[in-house]
């Protein structure tokens, strides 16, 4: 006999699958393979009492302030620690008390486990000539060639945009964008790569959105999260995906001094407001982006990846985009040209955590990496 301490990445269904495990016993196993955790703010006491016992009922636990028990405060924190399906049977005992747990027992039930799989590698085209990242600008003349050689490294979308949208960059006239973008555009079109790959556009002008729309791409990229009810309208027209981002303040000012009470919570309830918003105009097709970079600092950037997965509850496509930008900067000191590991390594965390989709400048290397991961993932033990 010899026993193995095994990895915390295990591919259980593997192994169940070589241990020969009924598929009964497979359903009910894979959702005790995993530990979630779940911060509560401000529960009444009662509640969290009557969440811990119901919770160390079913094998799992809540760590609650000392004095909790006794009701020295009106209302405390909670961590609750347990599997998917604990979480799933705490949900049912909480939805019959009352004390707030109603509304814990509706958050429980919203928590989905996605299953790891390769994501989708959004490549970046910006024709403009003020993109923080140096070789990451393209003349209308290169740009689409550049969209051909990631078409070639196997990009799944490409995003192009003529618009910088930098720390204290300035906005663009409408036509002054189309002016840079209509030469790439027209090409793509004649030559149908929208039969190979689909094509989001990153901007938020009305002008330039339609003229992409009109001649086959298929994403809406707005950076300012369907704050303009014209983008929303061309999005149900067209029946467009959009891609809506989280951004406080704007390009020119929103990375001086950037503050929240809660970074994923106010994150968040902007998303709920947006959701709302699209769905509205008739807009189904969302894909959420917690916006790296834009009106955050180091600290909030670093919560917004860690705790990714909160946001997947919203059942929407989550896109990342930390390509090359300064929070790798402010971690250790390097130009954009030297972040592509640093890149990678909040991308791989990003996709752990939820993310399906990676919006990139360098396809080829992210494309490697992940399919790297995936061997890993995938391997049986």
């Amino acid at each position: 006999m010899k026993c193995q301490l095994l990895g915390k990445d295990l591919n259980v269904k593997k192994v169940f699958k070589k241990l020969n495990v009924t598929k009964h016993g497979v359903s009910i196993m894979e959702g005790k393979s995993q530990v979630l955790y779940v911060y509560i703010k401000n529960l009444r006491t009662p509640g969290a009492n009557i969440l811990k016992q119901d919770a160390l009922s079913i094998g799992a636990d809540v760590a609650v302030p000392k004095g909790t028990i006794c009701c020295e405060n009106h209302s405390v924190d909670a961590l609750v620690m347990g599997t998917p399906t604990q979480l799933k049977e705490l949900a049912k005992k909480a939805k019959l008390q009352d004390f707030g747990l109603k509304k814990v027992a509706d958050f429980l039930n919203s928590i989905s486990v996605k299953k790891y799989e390769m994501p989708q590698i959004m490549g970046i085209v910006n024709i403009n000539e003020d993109s923080f990242y140096k070789e990451g600008r393209s003349s209308k003349e290169d740009a689409f060639f550049k969209v051909l050689q990631m078409i070639e490294d196997g990009a799944n979308i490409v995003d192009i945009g003529a618009v910088s949208s930098r720390p204290g960059s300035k906005k663009v006239l409408e036509e002054e964008e189309l002016f840079r973008l209509k030469e790439v555009i027209d090409k793509i079109y004649k030559e149908k790569l929208d039969e190979k790959c689909t094509f989001s556009l990153d901007s938020y002008s009305p002008l330039a959105l339609e003229y992409a729309l009109d001649r086959g791409f298929k994403i809406i990229n707005d950076i300012t999260g369907l704050s303009d009810d014209r983008v929303t309208k061309l999005a149900a027209r067209y029946g467009a995906k959009v891609c809506v981002m989280h951004m406080q303040g704007e390009p020119s000012n929103m990375q001086i001094d950037p503050k929240y009470e809660d970074v994923i919570d106010e994150v968040d309830r902007f998303f709920m407001g947006r959701i709302d918003k699209a769905n509205s105009f008739g807009v189904k097709d969302l894909i959420l982006d917690v916006g790296i970079g834009f009106g955050k600092n180091l600290e909030h950037n670093l919560l917004l990846i860690k705790h990714h997965m909160h946001f997947t509850r919203h059942k929407l496509p989550l896109l990342i985009g930390a390509s090359r930008k300064s929070m790798i900067n402010a971690i250790i000191k390097s130009e954009p040209n030297e972040r592509l590991a640093g890149s990678l390594a909040i991308h791989l965390k990003a996709v752990e955590n939820g993310a399906s989709i990676v919006r990139c400048h360098d396809v080829k290397e992210h494309i490697q990496a992940f399919k790297v991961e995936c061997a890993l993932k995938e391997s049986l033990v």
